[in-house]
């Protein structure tokens, strides 16, 4: 058999594992968007069975010999099809590690814990959570084993999702980051809070999501391979390189929230329909890890979307569309009113300063119940004690506390999730930094409402790669130095030293 020939038999492979997992992603879109409540139970079941198929030919020994006739022909340069070999190999490797059954246990209690959720958090009920919890943390350290030895038992779930981080190199970095965000947010959050009374007028939704869909295409964001949607968590998800979906919500009484749901999932579509076609329908044809993921949602939706040049353009339209609300307030104020930074409960309410002290409380929590020093029937006291320490504020109930975020009760597990938006963070501004060095025009360009430059400049530099290059490769590659906290730092204390008049 030659090369090419084995090249074809390894992609179609891979086209037949990505389908299977595209399947499961449109039953878990549906759950999240249309299911009728009482179909919960047959969609566990459904999205259980598509899990260990997945996982039977992910796992499949014909696959292995087949990459191990490969394996001379993988190597580190930019060939495309080395890259697919290398990649398909780790994963291939890491998958022959965890049994078929387990992950079928976990995906089925998975989609029965995020139905019990959708239900809990409203009612406030974490008594009614606490036995999945307990199960997740379980199947968590269970997976955990399939992956000894490490240095510590976060490190198999961290490497899932952001390869070539560990425990040790994120607790060194929220060390950094929590050293210079605790004086930013006392000097910020000691002068009068800014004015926001005008995002809490009575917004329409319909309007509001047609607005936030407006500017998503105006990023970018193409409609003929997508679609948006409401859900009470947000998510953006691919059930192919031509059908790359968003979802968000609107309230009523909160203008800001489905504007930037919405643009922030849009970062993460415009990720995935940036991947060259090439890479479609393989391990190469998805976003390089969940850090970088979420640096372009959250450069779409606050670096960008929240900046004073993006509002000059958009200001004027958002008024006309909401006249009552908005016909009296003037640019300042609303642009004052969206970049408000208090001491909030909310992770994903929270502004720019203090979100990451979310993520890092978060992260902590995780790694107290994964070394077994903090049980589950004591999260709830020990996540108020936290905020009370942290964030100077305490939740009311469990609905606003460790009920609020739907991670730990959708079958991700415990750990190796949270950090990644601390890191999403810092890259953002890292990625929009060196973007500025390429183009110096860019914010006049988002100024006159247009973006092409900066999204071509994303796409030739990150998008179209996918996962062609590891996170630290593509960091390096796309902007002349290693992660680091430098550009966030500077973009914060620019912006908000500003907004503030900090000295």
């Amino acid at each position: 058999m030659t090369i090419a020939t084995k090249l074809r038999e390894l992609r179609a492979r891979l086209l037949e594992i990505r389908d299977l997992g595209w399947a499961g992603a449109v039953l878990s879109w549906d759950q999240a968007t249309y299911m009728p409540v009482a179909g919960a139970p047959a969609r566990a079941r459904q999205l259980a069975l598509l899990s260990r198929l997945e996982h039977e030919r992910m796992t499949d020994p014909a696959l292995g010999r087949l990459l191990a006739a490969l394996a001379p022909y993988a190597d580190e340069h930019d060939d495309d099809d080395a890259r697919l070999i290398a990649v398909a190999r780790r994963d291939f490797e890491k998958a022959i590690k965890v049994p078929a059954s387990y992950v079928e246990r976990a995906n089925a209690l998975g989609s029965a814990s995020y139905s019990a959720w959708r239900n809990a958090r409203p009612n406030n009920d974490f008594a009614s959570m606490r036995p999945y919890l307990e199960k997740s943390l379980e199947l968590t350290r269970e997976y955990v084993e399939f992956f000894a030895p490490y240095q510590h038992m976060a490190d198999p779930l961290i490497d899932d999702v952001d390869e070539g981080l560990t425990c040790a190199t994120i607790r060194a970095l929220f060390d950094e980051l929590r050293r210079e965000l605790v004086p930013l947010v006392a000097s910020i959050c000691n002068q009068p809070p800014a004015d926001a009374s005008c995002l809490h007028a009575e917004f329409a939704e319909r309007p509001q999501l047609e607005f936030g869909l407006k500017v998503a295409t105006d990023f970018g964001y193409d409609l003929k391979r997508g679609r948006l949607d409401t859900t009470p968590h947000p998510f953006c998800t691919k059930f192919s390189d031509a059908d790359i979906r968003i979802t968000t919500r609107a309230y009523a009484n909160e203008l800001s929230q489905g504007l930037f749901s919405t643009l922030h999932e849009t970062g993460h579509a415009l990720y995935e329909q940036g991947i060259a076609h090439e890479l479609a329908g393989t391990p190469l044809g998805r976003g390089t890890s969940m850090g970088v993921h979420e640096s372009q949602s959250r450069l779409w939706e606050n670096v960008v979307g929240r900046s004073r040049n993006f509002w000059q353009h958009y200001y004027p339209k958002l008024q006309q569309e909401f006249p009552e609300q908005l016909g009296k307030t003037s640019p300042d104020t609303f642009y004052r009113a969206i970049n408000k930074v208090e001491r909030s409960l909310i992770r994903t309410d929270a502004d720019e300063v203090t979100y990451n002290l979310h993520v890092i409380l978060r992260f902590d929590l995780e790694l107290e119940l994964l070394e077994g020093k903090l049980a589950v029937k004591d999260l709830p006291q020990a996540w108020r004690a936290r905020y009370e320490r942290d964030l100077a504020t305490t939740p009311p109930d469990d609905r606003d506390g460790c009920l609020q975020d739907v991670h730990w009760y959708s079958g991700g597990g415990i750990g190796g999730a949270f950090h990644s938006y601390a890191i999403g963070n810092i890259l953002a501004a890292q990625f929009h930094a060196a973007a500025l060095r390429a183009h110096p025009d860019i914010p006049n360009e988002i100024r006159a409402g247009e973006f092409t430059t900066l999204r071509q400049w994303l796409t030739e530099n990150l998008y179209r790669h996918g996962r062609k290059f590891k996170p630290a490769e593509i960091v390096a590659r796309a902007t002349g130095e290693p992660m680091t906290i430098k550009p966030y730092m500077a973009y914060l204390r620019g912006k908000y030293g500003a907004l503030y008049q900090l000295a």
